[in-house]
């Protein structure tokens, strides 16, 4: 594997800076918080390679077991506790701030083996979001998980976590209908800003609920489609990014749910050309990648990093280390990152691969952000493709 790689990535662990955990979380496999072993479906996925995952307690079960997954999760965070091994970065997701408050207190210390808690259904209209701060705020102080070693709180505005800090975040995510629907998008993503940027210490990173989006228009795309062919929410995600995902004072973005996993019947053509599959060894991956239908989650992770999403959020562990093989940057993207972020001053300049030019100042925010996810899945070697990546990753 490491033959593959220019450059390997750095070490990620539960107290890594926020902003490289935050670009590092790849694909985030979402798991129902009732499933009866848990503790083994994250040892198992930490051993495949996952690097984020989510205990869900709020949609993905139903109603009348809530109480049962709550009850899950508090023995599965006490377990994981108990080993003291390394972890995938692990969130609960919750439904409401009462449970937040009441799944942290249940697990007492246990709660430390978290990074933090996803919140659905985000929004500063209705007053939810801010009481979800405030009750991980509760949270941080009570349980000393507030980046202060004594865990006590004297009212001073808390500066950016630093590395080394160990300090529980939230993961919102932005799917309410105020977001959605058009004539009140605007306010209602500018008021969510407002309020994660005066938060900005205990906000990770920002999520996209594509299903809901969909779902507000009676919506659901198929295994052909990505979800920027769909056009009312790739409107939504555009303006998400517009408003949250600044180079200046933004955040960092995760690309929408892939909810497909089984084989079905094609209606469209294939989304994979034929050259880059050049050997008989790489045309059987091809063919592997078109039965698995994966063709059409690899163009949609394309889509992801060129409209400023990093990572994604995945319902099946296939899905994860193909999202991590496609976050690779490329030795050629890495060569053009260093020369523009070394060079401050402006000008252009021809590319180090001489294909390109390089306007050092437009390209700057792009240098180091490219840079930065160097750090968290690091540079394919010069003559590596994504396809050899992606034949690695399916190994």
């Amino acid at each position: 594997m490491t033959s593959l790689f220019h450059r390997m990535p750095v070490e990620l662990t539960a107290v890594s800076s926020p902003d490289l955990q935050a670009v590092a979380l790849g694909g985030t496999l979402y798991t129902p918080a009732n499933r009866p072993d848990l503790v083994k479906d994250v040892l198992r996925q930490r051993d495949l390679g996952c690097v984020s995952m989510v205990l869900c307690l709020e949609d993905s079960i139903p109603d009348a077991d809530v109480a049962r997954a709550e009850e899950n999760v508090v023995a599965t965070l006490s377990d994981l506790a108990a080993r003291d091994e390394d972890l995938p970065l692990l969130f609960v997701r919750v439904r409401t701030p009462e449970q937040m408050l009441s799944v942290a207190r249940r697990s007492g210390g246990a709660t430390g083996v978290l990074t933090g808690f996803v919140i659905p259904k985000f929004d500063n209209e209705t007053g939810t979001g801010a009481a979800f701060i405030a009750a991980l705020h509760t949270i941080q102080a009570e349980l000393g998980l507030d980046g202060r070693s004594d865990g006590k709180d004297d009212g001073a505005v808390p500066g950016p976590a630093s590395a080394g800090t160990k300090r529980l975040r939230l993961m919102p995510i932005l799917e309410s209908p105020a977001v959605i629907h058009l004539e009140t998008r605007a306010a209602a993503l500018t008021n969510v800003y407002t309020l994660l940027a005066a938060n900005r210490q205990d906000i990770l990173s920002v999520r996209i609920g594509a299903t809901d989006m969909s779902s507000t228009f009676g919506l659901r795309r198929s295994r052909d489609l990505t979800i920027y062919d769909v056009n009312v929410v790739a409107g939504v995600i555009g303006d998400i990014v517009n408003v949250l995902g600044r180079p200046e004072g933004g955040f960092v973005i995760s690309g929408p749910v892939w909810e497909h996993y089984s084989n079905t019947e094609r209606v469209l053509r294939p989304q994979l050309r034929v050259t880059p599959f050049a050997g008989l060894q790489e045309q059987q991956l091809r063919q592997r990648i078109m039965t698995a239908n994966l063709d059409t989650l690899i163009r949609e992770i394309e889509l992801d990093l060129a409209n400023g999403l990093l990572g994604k959020t995945v319902i099946h562990p296939t899905h994860v280390a193909l999202v991590h093989a496609m976050s690779v940057v490329s030795h050629e993207e890495y060569l053009d990152a260093l020369a523009i972020a070394g060079n401050v001053s402006g000008g252009a300049a021809a590319s180090p691969y001489g294909n390109k030019m390089n306007e050092m100042k437009p390209h700057q925010a792009w240098a180091r952000r490219t840079l930065l996810r160097a750090d968290a899945f690091g540079v394919s070697a010069a003559n590596v493709t994504f396809v050899d990546l992606l034949e690695a990753s399916m190994a």
